[in-house]
């Protein structure tokens, strides 16, 4: 095959295209290997040629100062006829062809030596070459490292090339999450105002005419509220589970622990009954607080809102190795039975159970909290006692 025949080649010019070569752009990966063969080897000049439609051009070059050169000057023809192997050649065997190379690289050559790098398809793609100013020879351990950087060259295309197509896939699962998450704010925003509307009138309602309804009618009321707020709720979760990701995102610093959690304790600590305890003088570094914080503000609200003890108590502990920050969120609330501890954080899963005022669960809060103490690169476990309280336990990567 000549070098017009294989440029037309519609096969070859695809599996090419796939690896999204760049011209003139330093890479120092494929640098370093023309240095490696340069000095392996003792050659003056080591370069990785890529298959142009005319051309072979450098994508890196030891030794020369050269961009590219004809695919007809460059020993092309022979050198793919002998696939994976080294194909050699001497000034005094082709004086015509080392003519038109020397044009180029403006030296007196001897010495070429190439290596076809070829796709997993089979089809050339590049050419590994080492030239010399002198007539020589190349021993069995010098080919056996050509071969070598050749093939580690080779697997760099490979690396890259799968790099881009998994980027490509990420811009377009992020492109979709985005529809998604768009989609479920507008549907939400939809729902959420009419929803208010009728949170309103039936309170209004119900306000208006105590005393005036029979016993059935005041409860279908009622329960025409209680089903509002939690659907309410439920929205709510739905856009605090999307928003999540979003606050993974957030820069990371030094935390005052004591100064967070005392936070989120102002938020619930509202009533004689409740108890909150938790670490002082810690200080948590290059951590993502805003996830922080609302993970332990999911943590204490769920083990508040399932406690129908007189005293509801909460105690948070911590402690830290080199690699993770451990965390412990201990309550004396209802409690979950056994089989049920490894269906809690599953998106959208209740357990047929009601908070202390009666409300259904969304199952979106504690997803919520195992997607971000997941992208915080941590685990998040539970032990519980149905009846003596639960206790929840997750850690988090030190950076």
């Amino acid at each position: 095959m000549n070098y017009k025949t294989f440029t037309k080649n519609k096969k070859n010019r695809s599996s090419l295209a796939e690896y999204k070569f760049v011209k003139r752009e330093v890479d120092k990966d494929y640098d370093e290997l023309t240095f490696l063969a340069a000095q392996i080897c003792k050659f003056p000049i080591a370069q990785i040629g890529i298959l142009g439609k005319k051309n072979l051009w450098f994508k890196s070059i030891y030794g020369a100062v050269l961009a590219e050169i004809p695919l007809k000057d460059s020993f092309f023809e022979e050198i793919i006829q002998n696939p994976g192997e080294v194909s050699v050649f001497l000034k005094k065997n082709a004086p015509e062809d080392f003519q038109k190379l020397e044009k180029h690289y403006q030296k007196d050559l001897e010495f070429y030596a190439s290596i076809p790098l070829l796709s997993p398809k089979g089809e050339v793609i590049a050419i590994f070459s080492v030239l010399d100013t002198q007539a020589r020879e190349l021993s069995d351990s010098q080919k056996h490292s050509l071969k070598a950087i050749a093939n580690q060259t080779l697997h760099l295309f490979e690396y890259r090339k799968q790099n881009n197509k998994l980027s490509q896939v990420q811009k377009k699962l992020k492109q979709k999450y985005h529809e998604l998450e768009k989609f479920t704010s507008v549907v939400s925003h939809d729902i959420k105002s009419p929803l208010a509307n009728i949170i309103s009138l039936s309170e209004l309602l119900k306000e208006e005419n105590e005393g005036k309804l029979d016993a059935e009618t005041s409860q279908y009321l009622q329960f025409l509220v209680e089903s509002s707020y939690s659907l309410r709720n439920y929205v709510d979760g739905i856009l605090g589970y999307y928003r999540s990701d979003h606050i993974s995102e957030k820069d990371f610093e030094n935390v005052d622990l004591e100064e967070l959690l005392k936070k989120v304790s102002d938020l619930y600590q509202v009533s004689e009954n409740i108890e909150i305890t938790y670490p002082k003088n810690v200080t948590l570094h290059n951590v993502n607080k805003s996830a922080l914080t609302q993970v332990f503000m999911n943590l204490v609200n769920n083990a508040l809102k399932y406690n129908n003890k007189d005293t509801r108590r909460i105690h948070i502990e911590f402690r830290e190795t080199g690699e993770f920050y451990f965390f412990e969120v201990n309550d004396n609330g209802n409690g979950i039975s056994r089989e049920n501890l490894e269906k809690i954080f599953n998106l959208f899963t209740t357990l047929d159970t009601t908070d202390r005022d009666g409300n259904p669960g969304s199952g979106i809060g504690l997803a919520t909290v195992k997607k971000l103490v997941e992208n915080m690169q941590g685990k998040i476990e539970v032990d519980s006692t149905p009846g003596i309280g639960s206790s929840f336990q997750f850690k988090i990567r030190r950076i």
